[in-house]
């Protein structure tokens, strides 16, 4: 074979190209046929391509870059412009050799040769048909070598399996140049004129978007049926990637576009807004940049919001997120960040406010100082955590506002009753809608100042849900190894609280979390005594609710006798707050008098009281007489100050059942059992004959059925009542008792004991037996409170029953037998 076997290409349509020509002649079947008739020379110059590979009938440019591409392209060109076409392995490699390209290749035709201004040669080939290198005859000035034509399988001519392959073909075509915008739309009208099936393959496996390799393989392929389908399938895989990125470019486009839009709109908004005199959003941000300028907060702070500033300056103004984030960095501004009060030191001022503001709670008022006095030496200590503790009404909530004053320090409270969400204390984080700092930090900003008086009222009444347990949370505000960075989840920085005097008030010490109680001091709050009673109410009470009515002192005048028969007839507590309801009915009753011109006395009389307020209604509290066997007087504690209880109890005919009525707790009836089993192991010391416990029932009865009685503290009281039952004797005029009871005959001692003493001493009681123990909590009381009370003390039960027990018998005693 030799070069003129390729003479006759020249009158191809292939050759027709002139300079404005495309490169992308059509193939005819007549060509196709024309170029698979011919034969291949025996020997051709081998051409490496580096990123590219040949197909048979498909035109493209390359450019030459090496000396010995160039040498070739040039020989053969003024030759038989013929050459042969392999694709490297590697793209890399920079000098070829024969292990370093693919041995099947392309026979391609010179169409063109052009020199670039770039000093680089670019050639126009055209793929005639596929070949083999058979053997490398040399390798210099480039690789020359032996060729076998490598034959190609076809399908049957009128094969319908193939036909429709290439109709698939042609469709997917068409679509990825329809969504292929780096396609030219002319190339649809080349697909639909190619008549050549093998070219349309060649053609469309050419212009796919693979690898050198993918090419390389489907080349190889010589079944043209097999290689339809594997460009098929590469076909479908770009379509399905054109779509997918067309897609994410719609999507992406669209929300450019509203991004663009919003800008454009709100650029327009601004401009307006200026034009009006309002405020621009650039102005609102410069202003709190201002205003950080003058905070006094730490480096930490300060670049935390200058980062948050810049997060906002960043945002749209009209996303949802910006109102939160100004939200967010006024609250930043507001908070009074290392900005303390000074604190006054004046103790004997100190003291001065107290007693005006507050009558009595001597107690109270000497621990106030004592910490006011080791704050004032230390100047720098952390502050303590106080919490009074005590009945509701004698003034712990107004003690947190008078030290307030006497420290001169802002005074913040919180109401801590039925608080039962965690973020009300910790607050919520930013992500929330409607989110909020927690009401430590809101009351920081509320007081202006990072040291203030701050009292958490009702703290025994936390509460807990699903949404967490606040008294938990608590633990972190009020420990002073802590709280010197409580962290708010909306301020997400942590905040000193170190500076901060808690004062945190209680009714009751039982429902506060142990960990929680643990962490405060205690200061107990009692009772006041009737005395003291009148005082406050003639001080305090009786001037403010005449300020209240719009009235004076010459209006209503209410003397002591009266005040006290108000306190006793009418109000039952350890506080003040039912008396003030009650000196608030008879400033009305002045004030209505006035307003519609009746006569009224100025100077109220008992008998005014009865009219304004009714019947006393508390009489049923005081001290009964003896003259009924079992009767007797106990003292209990409340959860609104002390008060005096009776135990009765009755003897009937039965079997000698024990019963016991009035909403008793389990404690309560476990006494009355110890009480029976001791009279009955006594019986003799105590005179009882013991056939009495088998001949009759036994019934005991605490009144006020109603209320929920629980406690050791009755058991005297029981054994007493029983004593007296079973020995049909009386039980010591006006005395009262209370202790707990053993099966051994050992009294114990009580809590409670200021509390009892102030109700024994409402009841006109004159004589009370105490365990012995409980003396030492008598020395404490004040001694003004002890006055015309006589205490016996005991540590026996038989003591107990010598005190109590007298040698009279009962009116109408019953005969035992």
């Amino acid at each position: 074979m030799g070069d003129s076997k390729f003479s006759n290409f020249d009158n191809m349509s292939l050759q027709g190209i002139d300079e404005d020509s495309e490169l992308i002649p059509l193939l005819t079947a007549e060509d196709e046929e024309q170029m698979n008739s011919e034969q291949l020379p025996e020997t051709l110059p081998i051409l490496p391509l580096r990123n590219t590979v040949l197909f048979p009938g498909v035109v493209i440019p390359i450019t030459a870059g090496r000396d010995k591409s160039i040498r070739l392209i040039k020989d053969a060109n003024n030759g038989s412009k013929v050459i042969g076409v392999v694709s490297q392995k590697d793209e890399e490699t920079e000098n070829p050799d024969v292990k370093d390209i693919n041995t099947l290749g392309t026979v391609a035709r010179i169409l063109r040769v052009l020199q670039m201004p770039d000093g680089n040669t670019t050639v126009i080939i055209q793929g005639k048909k596929r070949f083999e290198v058979a053997e490398v005859l040399s390798k210099k000035p480039y690789l020359t070598a032996t060729v076998r034509e490598t034959q190609e399988t076809r399908p049957e001519k009128n094969s319908k399996e193939f036909s429709a392959i290439i109709e698939s073909i042609k469709d997917l075509a068409l679509k990825i140049i329809r969504d292929n915008p780096n396609i030219p739309s002319e190339a649809s009208f080349a697909i639909k004129n190619i008549q050549s099936d093998s070219f349309l393959i060649n053609f469309v496996s050419s212009n796919l978007n693979l690898e050198v390799q993918a090419k390389q393989e489907l080349l190889e392929i010589g079944d043209l049926k097999e290689r339809a389908l594997a460009t098929l399938k590469y076909m479908n895989v770009e379509l399905q990637k054109l779509e997918l990125k067309n897609d994410i470019q719609s999507k992406v486009r669209s929300d450019l576009d509203k991004q663009q839009r919003d800008y454009f709109l709100h650029q327009q908004m601004k401009t307006i807004q200026e034009e009006l005199g309002g405020v621009s959003y650039d102005e609102e941000i410069d202003e709190m940049r201002n205003k950080s300028k003058k905070k006094k907060w730490g480096k930490k702070v300060k670049e935390h919001f200058t980062k948050e500033l810049a997060k906002m300056q960043r945002m749209n103004p009209q996303v949802a997120e910006y109102s939160i984030q100004r939200n967010y960095l006024d609250l930043f501004l507001d908070l009074p960040w290392n900005e303390f009060s000074k604190d006054k030191f004046d103790l004997k001022r100190a003291e001065r406010i107290l007693d005006r503001d507050h009558y009595g709670l001597e107690d109270v008022k000497k621990r106030i100082i004592e910490y006011l006095a080791v704050l004032k030496l230390r100047n720098d200590m952390k502050s303590p955590i106080l919490c009074l503790y005590g009945p509701p009404g004698v003034g712990k909530t107004s003690l947190g506002k008078s030290v307030a004053e006497a420290l001169g320090r802002e005074y913040v409270r919180i109401s801590l009753g039925g608080l039962r969400d965690e973020a009300e204390i910790r607050g919520h984080r930013k992500t929330y809608i409607g989110a909020m700092p927690g009401r430590i930090v809101q009351s920081l900003k509320k007081a202006g100042t990072s040291n203030p008086v701050f009292i958490l009222d009702e703290i025994d009444k936390l509460s807990n849900s699903h949404q967490g347990d606040p008294s938990s949370a608590m633990l972190e505000v009020l420990d002073p190894e802590q709280n010197s960075e409580f962290y708010d989840n909306f301020l997400e920085m942590g905040y000193d609280l170190s500076k901060v005097m808690f004062i945190a008030t209680a009714n009751s010490l039982g429902t506060i979390q142990p960990a929680l109680r643990d962490r405060m001091e205690i200061i107990n709050v009692t009772g006041y005594t009737i005395e003291e009673k009148v005082e406050i109410a003639k001080k305090h009470l009786l001037p403010k609710q005449l300020a209240e009515h719009g009235l004076d002192a010459t209006h209503l005048k209410i003397a002591k006798p009266q005040l006290e028969k108000i306190v006793e007839g009418y109000t039952r507590e350890s506080g003040v707050r039912s008396l003030e309801k009650q000196i608030a009915k008879m400033v009305r009753y002045a004030a209505k008098s006035i307003a519609i011109e009746e006569s009224y006395n100025v100077k109220i009389s008992n008998e005014d009281i009865i009219d304004v307020l009714g019947a006393p209604k508390m009489e049923r509290g005081k001290y009964e007489n003896n003259e009924v066997a079992g009767v007797v007087t106990g003292l209990a504690w409340t959860s609104v100050g002390g008060d005096i209880l009776f135990i009765e109890s009755i003897l009937s005919k039965g079997k000698g059942t024990l019963n016991i009525t009035g909403n008793l707790g389990k404690v309560m009836k476990e006494s009355a059992t110890i009480a029976m089993e001791y009279i009955k192991s006594n019986a003799e010391r105590f005179g009882i004959d013991s056939s009495v416990f088998g001949n009759y029932n036994v019934h005991i009865h605490v009144p006020e059925g109603a209320t929920p009685k629980d406690g050791p503290s009755a058991g005297i009281t029981m054994l007493t009542s029983l004593v007296s039952l079973f020995t049909q004797k009386r039980v010591k005029k006006s005395l009262a008792m209370t202790g707990e009871i053993t099966l051994r005959g050992k009294v114990l001692p009580v809590g409670g004991i200021k509390e009892k003493i102030l109700a024994a001493k409402r009841a006109k009681i004159k004589e009370i037996i105490l365990c012995a123990d409980n003396e030492r909590d008598i020395k404490e009381i004040k001694e003004s409170y002890l006055k015309g009370l006589t205490f016996h003390y005991v540590k026996e039960m038989h003591e107990v029953i010598a005190i109590a027990i007298t040698n009279t018998k009962v009116k109408n005693a019953k005969s035992l037998s």
